[in-house]
């Protein structure tokens, strides 16, 4: 029996699926900002293809530290009041690092900054790291959870025919419901 054992092997060992992962969720995150005439940019942003199994995996991750992302943002968006407009390195920011609002600004950004760090200990990318903390941190602001959905395909991959799907970040590619009511609503008679 298999209790409380969580996780695929995917016939891979720990730091062989670990690395996986890691790749993986960088190659999503990195979807999200397609530079213009760039080679290899994705068709659409923000969506990788690759097993079922695999995204299944991949989407707690990601979640997770978008969820992160966006705890850090709040905090950041918090500790603002603190904040100095003096040029980084100025006698002027000198003075504030020095002061009473320097000191309040350095532990209230604190905890934003170890986010930071345990999100670049996950990915290990600096330019993931940014777009999480910026772009989809902001994007996801106001969502309380469900960021990521997988998409089973239709196709199977050539050579070994595994189960594609696809895993992408709620939001731009969502479908809305056209379909109106034809029929006008009934009303109950009252007799």
């Amino acid at each position: 029996m298999r209790h409380l054992v969580a996780g695929r092997k995917l016939g891979r060992n720990a730091s062989h699926r670990k690395a996986m992962f890691r790749n993986m969720a960088v190659s999503l995150i990195k979807t999200v900002r397609i530079l213009e005439g760039e080679p290899g940019q994705p068709k659409v942003a923000g969506r990788i293809v690759t097993t079922v199994p695999k995204a299944k995996e991949l989407r707690p991750m990601i979640e997770k530290l978008v969820t992160l992302a966006r705890k850090a943002r709040k905090i950041s968006q918090d500790a603002v009041q603190y904040q100095t407009d003096a040029e980084r390195g100025s006698d002027a920011w000198k003075a504030w690092r020095e002061s009473e609002k320097g000191k309040n600004w350095v532990i209230a950004t604190a905890p934003a900054l170890t986010m930071r760090r345990r999100a670049f200990a996950d990915l290990r990318d600096d330019s993931a790291v940014e777009i999480l903390f910026e772009d989809l941190a902001a994007r996801f602001q106001d969502r309380p959870g469900g960021y990521t959905r997988v998409v089973r395909l239709a196709r199977v991959r050539l050579g070994d025919a595994g189960e594609q799907a696809l895993i992408e970040f709620c939001g731009t590619n969502d479908r809305v419901n056209s379909r109106k009511r034809k029929a006008p609503l009934v009303e109950s008679a009252s007799t």
